[in-house]
């Protein structure tokens, strides 16, 4: 694999977890996984952002493979940024039917996270993803009702503010100078 891409594998007594992402790919995804939600999520995801994601994830429980998932494709975002400059930060509000959600973030190695939603399990995915990327996300329910809503307008958000975040820039966006995130 070439430019900013990654792949990895990720085993467990619990989970099997593998992911190829490529950062500047078209939003093509190739899932792979028994929870349909979950599939469908990262589908949006890679649709949102315009990462192409290619996903086997198979384990023992709910719980398991969403968030190592979620650690997993964090990891191999984080192993695919090279040390160019970009955009860094970005916010973005989707409306979904019901569901008004923003997400902002900041692609630099201060992983941490401040999560609205309605479910405990994807509510660790964003979680999850976000410490293992090294991002800080915000992601903040204006409005809504329904959870699918909600947590799928989460997605949608977070994947177009990725995509904004890691446009090349010709120069650090940064009083620090370079910020390494690997």
């Amino acid at each position: 694999m070439s430019g900013r891409t990654s792949k990895m594998e990720r085993k467990t007594r619990e989970t099997e977890i593998y992911v190829e992402l490529n950062l500047d790919g078209k939003g093509k995804f190739d899932v792979e996984c028994d929870i349909q939600f979950l599939k469908h999520m990262v589908e949006t995801l890679s649709r949102y952002s315009g990462m192409d994601i290619k996903l086997r994830a198979s384990g023992d429980n709910e719980h398991h493979i969403i968030e190592d998932v979620a650690i997993t494709l964090g990891k191999t975002f984080a192993n695919a940024l090279d040390d160019k400059p970009i955009e860094r930060m970005a916010t973005r509000t989707v409306v979904m039917d019901d569901a008004l959600v923003m997400t902002s973030l900041d692609i630099v190695d201060r992983p941490y996270a401040e999560v609205d939603c309605p479910d405990q399990l994807y509510h660790h995915f964003f979680r999850s993803f976000a410490m293992s990327a090294g991002l800080t996300l915000h992601i903040m329910v204006i409005r809504g009702y329904d959870d699918h809503h909600i947590i799928e307008a989460g997605f949608k958000s977070m994947g177009i503010a990725l995509k904004e975040a890691l446009r090349r820039r010709d120069s650090e966006l940064s009083t620090k100078d370079k910020v390494e995130v690997k």
